[in-house]
């Protein structure tokens, strides 16, 4: 995993230099997004101060705002928009990244699975805008 402050996504295919760009092109996998709220939901059920958002292996954190919600929904980041399509379950790889009881901790809060609906430029600090029928309805800080 590697952090970085802005990459491009690219329609149907996901976010440039990802390894699911080839793997999973047309997918509803391409993008996955977890809130700080979620991360820090776990780490209280693991007993621990925090977790390093790296070890969860999501491309984007997001916080204030509730991604259950956004579930089936499409929403901007920046200048990229996103379908929210399923829920992102933890896999097995969370026992050894968290340690035991780590998928436990993570059902119900690994954010969710995304398609790139409209490519461009994400960059940290951009606002999530839930869209409404081609509107903007609502603004949360990303």
């Amino acid at each position: 995993m590697t952090v970085v402050k802005s990459a491009r996504a690219i329609v149907d295919r996901g976010l440039e230099g990802d390894h699911r760009v080839e793997k999973t092109p047309g997918s509803g996998r391409q993008v996955t997004v977890i809130s700080r709220e979620f991360i820090d939901q776990t780490a209280h059920f693991l007993g621990r101060d925090d977790i390093d958002p790296t070890l969860l292996r999501r491309n984007l954190v997001v916080s204030g705002i509730n991604l259950h919600a956004l579930r089936h929904q499409r929403f901007d980041i920046g200048e990229v928009t996103l379908e929210a399509n399923a829920l992102c379950h933890p896999c097995s790889r969370m026992e050894s990244a968290l340690g035991r009881g780590g998928v436990a901790a993570m059902l119900g809060h690994g954010g969710l699975c995304c398609r790139v609906l409209r490519g461009g430029e994400l960059r940290t600090g951009d606002e999530v805008r839930v869209l409404s029928e081609g509107t903007t309805a609502d603004l949360f800080d990303a």
